[in-house]
């Protein structure tokens, strides 16, 4: 009988941050359209994910994609079609970010401008994954990996931080989110309860808004 070897560090963080990209950005969409979404924690929720796309995708094209390339033959038509998709999506979180959402506006563009996003993450991580997950297998040691990830993880824009801990929590495994956490510098671990309480008082107010539209609805 064979016996699986475990997934490397690196496709168990990506996929992890992928998980997260989708369950934020239908979490998104969906409460845009709730009346009863509390505006800040839409707002808040909106900042951290243009943010946090931008700075994922930033470090794929700028880092990630490079050193695979260096390291093997990584196709160069699949790495530029998921350039093409990143164009889109800057497109896209430039207009999630110009959208209102304070009280007093209607939420059309707020409403159109998310579901766009979310369904170009959707679609565009089905994509990469095809192409990331056996270069990242191939190509990648944990080591190499880790510097990646911690270097990464250094440059990240502050927006919403917390919104990070608490969706890894809701959908990661307890092996993705020790890959995480070993990359995490010291004083991060020290503030995670401080971050998973912020965080669960902002998804708990958004998810109980959507909840009710689908219950009002049904």
């Amino acid at each position: 009988m064979s016996v699986e070897e475990p997934e490397c560090a690196a496709i168990l963080e990506t996929r992890l941050l992928h998980k997260m990209h989708r369950a934020a950005t239908s979490l998104l969409a969906q409460a845009a359209q709730s009346p009863t979404a509390p505006p800040i924690a839409l707002k808040e929720l909106r900042d951290f994910l243009v943010a946090a796309l931008r700075h994922h995708h930033e470090s794929e094209d700028d880092v990630l994609w490079p050193q695979l390339t260096a390291a093997g033959p990584t196709a160069p038509d699949d790495l530029a079609g998921l350039h093409a998709e990143h164009d889109a999506l800057d497109t896209a979180l430039h207009a999630l970010a110009g959208a209102p959402v304070e009280d007093g506006h209607d939420r059309p563009m707020l409403i159109a401008a998310a579901v766009a996003v979310r369904d170009l993450v959707h679609t565009h991580l089905g994509h990469e994954e095809i192409v990331l997950f056996p270069a990242l297998a191939s190509q990648m040691s944990d080591e190499a990996w880790s510097q990646f990830s911690r270097a990464v993880i250094a440059s990240a824009p502050p927006v919403g931080a917390h919104l990070n801990i608490g969706f890894f929590e809701q959908v990661g495994t307890s092996a993705e989110l020790a890959v995480v956490a070993a990359n995490l510098p010291h004083a991060a671990l020290n503030l995670l309860p401080a971050m998973r309480q912020q965080a669960e008082a902002t998804l708990s107010s958004l998810q109980a808004a959507t909840d009710h539209t689908r219950s009002v609805s049904a």
